[in-house]
């Protein structure tokens, strides 16, 4: 890659040494600086920077969730068995494989996000690129290099600088497309997600799976519980029998004190009677 750069970096050298000598006809664009320009892309950008805090979020509810899960099982253990400690430990496990996929899905090298992000330059690109055989034709020139690319331009001057040309060409096309009822911007902009149907696609998917988590979840949270409050009430209920048991004992044993109260009270009444 160094060495191909500097072979351009030669190239480009050598023609600006000969342009004036040759007449050679030089520009350059500043692909950023359009897509900065480009209403289109600016209200797509926003579209998917909110699309990109809603996938944050979701990631940042699923962390939040497995270490709920772990508190509250650390907070249980004493009341469950080992099996039921090691289903619980599984499953949340099992919950943080799909998190670390998610996050991968959205955010890794081949992820959502950065297709996302070709998705949305390109629709641009192709405008300058068509812009760019445009102008290069009618004026003549013969290089025109994005400032912006891999090829690292040293230095620049202003006028060689066709960036505004570039944009002034994409409005005019955009505003003969509205004429002519092609432009297909806006309804794209509406329905982000019609860019690209994959991506719908596993957006359905995700929801419906994580529907069916959820739902997995909460009727296991809602199992664990009932056996919790099943152990709790067979433990109440042991522990009342056995408070009744002893109060039964109790009793047991006043009344055979009084009934061996009564039976001394008797006979020394009737000792006293036979004297």
């Amino acid at each position: 890659m160094k060495t191909y750069v500097l072979y351009i970096l030669i190239a480009f050298s050598a023609v600006s040494v000969n342009a004036q000598r040759n007449n050679v006809r030089i520009a350059y664009v500043d692909m950023e600086y359009i897509l900065q320009n480009v209403e289109e892309y600016q209200m797509a950008n926003t579209q998917l920077a909110n699309k990109v805090q809603k996938w944050k979020t979701e990631a940042e509810d699923q962390e939040a969730t497995i270490e709920k899960m772990w508190a509250d099982l650390n907070a249980e253990k004493i009341l469950l068995t080992k099996e039921l400690i090691q289903e619980r430990e599984e499953e949340i496990n099992a919950l943080e494989r799909q998190m670390k996929d998610y996050q991968q899905d959205r955010f890794g090298p081949q992820g959502d996000l950065v297709r996302q992000r070709s998705q949305l330059v390109k629709p641009i690109q192709d405008q300058v690129f068509n812009a760019v055989q445009e102008l290069a034709a009618g004026k003549q020139y013969d290089f025109i290099f994005d400032k912006s690319a891999d090829v690292v331009m040293l230095y620049s001057d202003k006028r060689y600088d066709i960036s505004d040309q570039i944009l002034r060409k994409i409005n005019v096309t955009r505003k003969q497309d509205d004429r002519n009822g092609t432009n297909t911007n806006n309804s794209a902009l509406e329905e982000f997600e019609e860019v690209d149907p994959e991506l719908k696609a596993r957006e359905e998917a995700y929801e419906e799976k994580k529907q069916a988590a959820e739902q997995d979840v909460e009727a296991r949270r809602e199992a664990k519980l009932k056996e919790i409050e099943a152990r709790k009430k067979a433990y109440e209920e042991r522990r009342q029998k056995m408070l009744e048991e002893r109060e039964a004992r109790r009793k047991a044993k006043l009344e055979e004190r009084e009934k061996l109260k009564e039976e001394n009270n008797s006979n020394t009444t009737g000792n006293e009677e036979g004297e």
